[in-house]
């Protein structure tokens, strides 16, 4: 599984990728963890409101900061 951070580093970029990782653990599952910060490479996923999240190049969580609990059942499903 591969989780992408979309965001310019600020704090919600921040927290979304502390609860991805939180989530991963609790769920005891691996995924590589990539932050896009560039402008050009979060737009190309159409993504206008930030934070978002990309799990296996879809998008999946943008404009919020899920919590744990919202990402472990997110992960949990996907195979």
């Amino acid at each position: 599984m591969k989780i992408k951070i979309l965001g310019m580093g600020c704090s919600s970029c921040q927290q979304l990728e502390r609860n991805a990782r939180e989530a991963l653990r609790e769920l005891n599952m691996t995924a590589e963890i990539e932050k896009v910060t560039t402008v050009q490479e979060i737009l190309a996923y159409q993504v206008m409101t930030m934070p978002a999240l990309v799990v296996n190049e879809q998008v999946c969580v943008k404009g919020q900061i899920a919590t744990v609990e919202e990402l472990k059942e997110l992960l949990g499903g996907i195979k």
